[in-house]
C-alpha cells in the first residue's frame, strides 16, 4: 500500500481534527475512520464518512411494523428478522463512504454494480501514480477447464516467474511510453523534450488494466451487503474478493447486528429451489431420492447434494 504525500498529509488534518455533534457515533469505526486499510501490493480502503448504525436500522422498521414489533426484546432480534425475511428498506437508512485504491480491471468488474454514487479519478485531468498491481505467486494460476470465469491450478517455478517478468514489463513499458507520450513526468513537469504532449485522455489507452486508480464510493447498508454477499463470496474473483473482505470487517465494526445476521442469512446461508425443498422432505421422509427422480437437472441436483453433503 502507498499513499502519496497530500493524501498523507490530508489523512493526518482529518485525524487531528475533532467535531461535536448530535449525531449517533460508532466508536469501533470512529477507530480506524480515515485509516488506509492494505489490499492488495498498493490497494487500501478508507472508511470516509457514515451514517446511522444498527439502532437507526431498528428505528426505521419500528415506524413501519408499528406496535405490533413490540413483542420483539432485542434490536438484534429485529434486525435478524429484517434480514431473515428479506426486508431490506431499514437497512437503507445507513449509508458509508469509502476512498478505495484499486486496479482499473477489478474498477471495471465493481462498477457494474449500479446502486452507489461513484466519482472516479480522472486521467483526462490528473496523471495516474506509476502503481501497478502485480499477482502473488499463488494467485497465478491457469484457466479452469470446468468454469469459464475462473482459475483452476496455480502456476509454479518458471512459469509462474515468466508470467510475473511479462506483466511487470508491460507495465512499465506501457506507463513509460504514457509519460512520453504526454511528454510529461508522474509529477506533471514537462520531460522538456522541445514538443507538444498528447493529450492526457488519449495518452491514457496506452496503460495496462493492472495500473491502479482511485474513487469514492457511497453506499447504503442493504445495497452494500447485496455487493458484499456477491463480492465476498468464495466464487468470487480473489482480487475483488481482497476489497470486500477489508470492507466486510468495516461493517463489522459499523452495524455489528446487521453484520451477524447477514453473515448467518446470506454469507454463510444457500437458496433453495421448490423442487429441492421437495427432494429434502422425500429425503427425510426415509425415501431413496435418486437423480432421476428428483424432478431436477443434473447440475441442480450435484448442487443440491453439496449443500447437503450428500453423495451426487
Amino acid at each position: 500500500m502507498s499513499l502519496n504525500e497530500a493524501q498523507r498529509a490530508e489523512i493526518d488534518q482529518l485525524k487531528a481534527q475533532t467535531s461535536q455533534t448530535r449525531r449517533v457515533t460508532v466508536p469501533a469505526l470512529e477507530e480506524i475512520l480515515y485509516d488506509p486499510l492494505p489490499v492488495l501490493d498498493h490497494g487500501f480502503v478508507r472508511v470516509i464518512d457514515y451514517m446511522g448504525d444498527d439502532a437507526a436500522i431498528v428505528q426505521a422498521a419500528r415506524v413501519s411494523y408499528g406496535k405490533g414489533t413490540k413483542q420483539v426484546r432485542q434490536d438484534a432480534g429485529l434486525i435478524r428478522y429484517l434480514m431473515r425475511h428479506w426486508h431490506t428498506t431499514p437497512f437503507e437508512m445507513c449509508e458509508i463512504k469509502y476512498h478505495i485504491k484499486l486496479p482499473i480491471f477489478v474498477a471495471r468488474q465493481w462498477i457494474r454494480h449500479r446502486t452507489a454514487n461513484v466519482n472516479e479519478y480522472s486521467a483526462r485531468y490528473s496523471i495516474l501514480d506509476r502503481e501497478f498491481y502485480l499477482p502473488a505467486p499463488q494467485h497465478l494460476a491457469v484457466q479452469s477447464k470446468a468454469n469459464r470465469q475462473g482459475r483452476g491450478d496455480a502456476l509454479e517455478g518458471d512459469e509462474a516467474a515468466r508470467v510475473l517478468d511479462l506483466l511487470r514489463q508491460d507495465a512499465e513499458r506501457n506507463y513509460a511510453h504514457y509519460t512520453e507520450m504526454m511528454n510529461e513526468g508522474a509529477d506533471g513537469e514537462p520531460l522538456d523534450t522541445g514538443r507538444e504532449g498528447l493529450a492526457r485522455e488519449l495518452a491514457r489507452m496506452n496503460l495496462t488494466l493492472n495500473t491502479y486508480t482511485q474513487w469514492y464510493w457511497k453506499c447504503d447498508l442493504h445495497n452494500l451487503l447485496h455487493f458484499l454477499r456477491l463480492r465476498a463470496d468464495d466464487h468470487a474473483q480473489y482480487e475483488i474478493r481482497a476489497f470486500a473482505d477489508v470492507m466486510l470487517d468495516t461493517v463489522q465494526r459499523w452495524t455489528p447486528a446487521a453484520y451477524q445476521a447477514f453473515v448467518d442469512y446470506r454469507l454463510g446461508s444457500a437458496e433453495i429451489s421448490a423442487q429441492g425443498m421437495d427432494v429434502i422432505k422425500r429425503l427425510l421422509a426415509g425415501e431413496a431420492v435418486t437423480a432421476e427422480t428428483a424432478g431436477m437437472s443434473p447440475r441442480e441436483w450435484r448442487e443440491l447434494m453439496a449443500l447437503l453433503g450428500r453423495e451426487g
